[in-house]
């Protein structure tokens, strides 16, 4: 979840770090600091906060020209945010400099171990004890950075990426990894080190994925790489298709507005290329054969958060289309529970980032119990779509939010083809279906961008309820998971009280929540499900005269609730499984203008990280 940037070449090694340490804020963070090689020992500069600390520290405090340092943005595990928690840490001679994303597990033995024998802590951290170790390797052997990195990696326990400088070592930095993410890029005459190639996409946009288990070492001229046992690493190069100005907000005021806006390229991005010559679908990274898709099933989705509920919209898709039986598993919970699994399982991992501790760990479990795993992902050469048989990639670009928009999106339109592929294989649509489906997939960014163009009412909608404290949100079918995800929202960007129910069930509980002008938003299903639509209507009859204020999403020419409703938010036509689609998009928007109306970080919403790297 952090950030973590390292340089080596003719530059200014300040100037690279701290710039990749802008790239990474929105991934979350509670302190920044860098550490440069100089003449022998080891500069620093360290602050808790945002990143303007920092500067405010180095335009008092500069530190000098350098072209070797590592730099650090963290997230409180161990020790609570504060100047002496920041990272890096440093050895007692300033020998040794590191940062360090993830969790030592086994840090306490380690740590008394070092106390033990004469070293003395100024942090509360786990990290620092791997600064200390490592220096105790250069002190007792005559060996390099990288053989004392190998030496200590052996004695972790735990998930973690590390970075370290030695300052009698200039021009060498090296990186260590386990189940937490490090890429290097690739320069002229300089290298990099980074949790995400957003540090380093001003300079380069070749990379080298990093695999489990792997220690890197760059200099100006090389990249070489070796697994924890010292033999010979695989790497992969891959080359990154989008450029800086993807991760700059464009004139908006955040990029959470900006992302929204994207949308329609980036669910036209996820459905472009899908198709074969001969009409059929294609997905790209497909390495499971269509025999082995005929031997499945049962399909299992794991997932976290927002993903989650793009998997359990992806439960009803998949069942439908399929006939194959689908669960949707939160990832913390999944292998905790002893989870059923075989050959004939297929386990689906949903994760933006790639680097989810939760879903990677699932993932892992699922693998030892030989169960197939097909990743959906938007980022090229992360961890999960690594260690799985499949992936698909979501190709939306860059998601600098935290909170998903665009993400949570391409990864329903990703389901959406997964499903479409397997029934393709299974045969259980014909052709013809499968093209009428992609027809209708295709026509959504046009809904989509209609939605925004109409934005401003919901906006308008936003500010009138930004002094309300609590906010509901119901539907049915595929509108549950869309209910969830507006609650989620709210929760996210403006800290309110919100929750999402599914309709059928307000009368077994949640209507005891109504109460006069509370706001009710209610997603209406398409008439198409005419059963279902009438329900609903139902409902917002229940909750309007209990004195609920209704907010109805309903598809353009449903007419039948206008009556019962005190908002009406019109959608664009679609078929009731493609309609989260849509529905979505106004909740976003609606959040987003709440949350920045009441004074709220909407990129970088309190207590949250992008990416949760840790369990």
């Amino acid at each position: 979840m952090c950030g973590i940037v390292g340089y080596v070449g003719p530059r200014s090694a300040l100037d690279v770090v701290i710039g990749g340490l802008r790239r990474l804020e929105y991934r979350g963070y509670d302190s920044g600091g860098v550490a440069l090689v100089h003449d022998g020992t080891i500069a620093w500069a360290k602050k808790q906060g945002k990143l303007a600390n920092l500067d405010k520290e180095l335009a008092e405090r500069p530190l000098p020209e350098s072209h070797t340092g590592v730099g650090h943005t963290r997230w409180a595990t161990h020790g609570p945010p504060s100047d002496r928690n920041a990272h890096p840490h440093l050895d007692a001679a300033n020998r040794i400099a590191i940062v360090h994303n993830g969790i030592i597990e086994n840090f306490a033995d380690l740590r008394a171990g070092l106390e033990a024998r004469g070293y003395e802590m100024v942090s509360d951290t786990d990290s620092e004890t791997v600064a200390h170790l490592i220096a105790e390797q250069l002190d007792a052997d005559d060996i390099e950075l990288t053989e004392a990195v190998r030496r200590v990696v052996q004695q972790l326990r735990g998930a973690f990426t590390l970075v370290i400088t030695d300052a009698q070592q200039p021009g060498v930095v090296v990186g260590a990894r386990r189940s937490s993410p490090l890429v290097a890029g690739r320069g002229d005459g300089e290298n990099f080190l980074a949790s995400d190639v957003a540090a380093f996409i001003d300079y380069t946009r070749e990379a080298i994925e990093l695999g489990q288990d792997q220690i890197v070492t760059i200099t100006c001229d090389d990249i070489v790489v070796i697994d924890f046992d010292g033999a010979a690493g695989d790497v992969n190069d891959f080359h990154v298709d989008w450029d800086a100005s993807a991760a700059e907000k464009g004139g908006y005021d955040w990029f959470m507005l900006k992302e929204i806006d994207e949308q329609p390229r980036a669910v036209a991005d996820t459905l472009l290329g899908r198709h074969s010559r001969d009409g059929a679908l294609q997905l790209d990274e497909m390495r499971l054969s269509d025999d082995e898709l005929r031997e499945i099933d049962k399909i299992i989705i794991v997932a976290c958060g927002t993903a989650s509920y793009a998997g359990l919209v992806a439960k009803y898709a998949i069942e439908h289309w399929t006939r194959i039986p689908c669960e949707v598993e939160l990832a913390s919970e999944f292998r905790y529970r002893d989870p059923i699994l075989g050959r004939s399982t297929l386990v689906v991992a949903i994760s933006q980032s790639g680097e989810t501790m939760d879903t990677l760990m699932a993932i892992r479990h699922a693998r030892q119990q030989r169960a197939r795993v097909l990743a959906i992902c938007n980022t090229n050469g992360s961890t999960i779509p690594r260690e799985s048989d499949a992936v698909i990639y979501t190709h939306a670009g860059p998601e600098v939010a935290v909170a998903s928009t665009k993400g949570f999106l391409s990864q329903l339109v990703a389901c959406y083809l997964l499903g479409l592929y397997l029934a393709q294989a299974r045969g259980t649509k014909y052709g013809d279906e499968i093209a009428s489906m992609m027809a209708e997939l295709e026509a959504i960014p046009a809904g989509i961008q209609r939605l925004l163009d109409d934005a401003g009412p919901v906006r308008e909608l936003a500010r009138e309820l930004s002094g309300e404290r609590s906010v509901l949100f119901l539907g049915r079918h595929t509108g549950y998971p869309v209910a969830l995800e507006g609650a989620l929202k709210l929760k996210e960007l403006a800290y309110l009280h919100a929750e999402g129910f599914a309709a059928g069930e307000l009368k077994h509980g949640p209507i005891a929540l109504i109460e006069d002008g509370l706001p009710v938003f209610v997603i209406v299903p398409p008439r198409g499900r005419d059963q279902l639509h009438e329900k609903v209507v139902s409902n917002i009859q229940e909750i309007r005269a209990r004195g609920a204020r209704t907010i109805v999403l309903v598809e353009d020419g449903d007419d039948v609730v206008t009556e019962y409703a005190d908002t009406v938010i019109r959608l664009p036509r679609a078929p009731t499984l493609l309609q989260p689609l849509l529905a979505t998009v106004p909740l976003q928007i609606f959040a987003a203008e709440l949350a920045d109306t009441l004074g709220c970080d909407v990129d970088q919403p309190r207590n949250l990280a992008k990416s949760v790297t840790v369990e």
